[in-house]
């Protein structure tokens, strides 16, 4: 069986053929399609000019050695109807490895996340350093990350992600949600986790099917791989929703103010917790980089999400 066939036997023909009639027609595109009109991680030739200039004036070295000083950030969730068995629950966020850019910074996530004490480990897409070509790479980094993580681990694909590394993720051990849902459950009580494709340049994302075997009144994780669809979300009553993407900026100005964000949201959703009217939501910074190799005022972050009864 190809490709092609285990893609439409696991996704249904016309996902699998839409994911992958559209990474054909725009692969390595600067401009239009997707969400921005531009597209800064297409742009090859820009990146030796803004590693170049990072040097100029004394910058790079730093921002090299920030990409391995990888944070541990604790974050509260006070949910609203949370059973009182998930009271303490914890999720491992991860988001934005590009684990086939830097394999140091591969080996400083992996010992980071030995240490940790979690429930369940949550991906949100962004496996890869380039957004075409061979993915080969990562998925071999995705593995051995995979080898160090528990037993239950669910993930969404990102806008640097072909569709192919699907069954490859899979059979890692890692649970794809690809607008789809899983139930999880802990002494009697469920709360839902779903996740939906990248809505960010390949507009696959389909919430109305991701959540139709969501019960209203329980509670509904969403895990994005970008913010920029928290509108759409909050209106489908999702309770929390996690994403990442917009790497909090990754080049920051002192005080961790974004130089600019590859994303159409609010400043305010470009990393850490937010609100928009009853949903509540966190954006990662992401553990890995993208263009080039550096992070400078905004450290990467691998996320503990604990949830507590409100």
């Amino acid at each position: 069986m190809n490709i092609v066939q285990r893609l439409e036997q696991r996704l249904g023909r016309t996902h699998a053929r839409q994911r992958l009639g559209v990474e054909k027609d725009h692969e390595a595109q600067v401009f239009g399609q997707g969400i921005n009109f531009f597209h800064l991680e297409n742009w090859y030739s820009i990146h030796s000019f803004i590693r170049n200039s990072l040097r100029l004036v004394g910058l790079y070295g730093r921002g090299k050695r920030n990409t391995l000083d990888i944070q541990v950030r604790h974050n509260n969730i006070n949910l609203p109807g949370l059973p009182a068995a998930f009271d303490g629950f914890t999720l491992l966020h991860l988001s934005d490895l590009h684990v086939d850019m830097h394999p140091d910074n591969e080996h400083a996530m992996i010992q980071r996340i030995m240490t940790l004490d979690y429930d369940v480990c949550v991906l949100t897409g962004d496996y890869r350093f380039k957004t075409f070509g061979p993915h080969e790479a990562a998925l071999e980094g995705m593995k051995r990350i995979r080898s160090h993580l528990k037993d239950t681990v669910y993930g969404v694909l990102g806008n640097h992600d072909t569709v192919r590394m699907v069954p490859g993720l899979e059979e890692a051990g890692i649970q794809m949600l690809l607008n789809e849902s899983a139930t999880l459950e802990r002494n009697g009580s469920v709360i839902h986790l779903v996740g939906i494709d990248d809505a960010h340049f390949f507009r696959a994302d389909n919430i109305e099917k991701a959540a139709q075997d969501v019960p209203h009144d329980e509670i509904s994780i969403l895990l994005s791989h970008t913010p920029e669809i928290y509108r759409q979300a909050a209106h489908a009553d999702f309770n929390l929703m996690l994403c990442g993407h917009t790497h909090g900026g990754q080049i920051c100005l002192p005080g961790g103010y974004p130089v600019t964000l590859d994303a159409r949201c609010p400043r305010s959703l470009s990393k850490g917790p937010w609100q928009h009217h009853n949903m509540l939501g966190y954006t990662s910074p992401g553990v890995g980089a993208s263009v080039v190799s550096v992070r400078l005022n905004c450290p990467p972050e691998i996320t503990l999400h604990h949830l507590h009864t409100a």
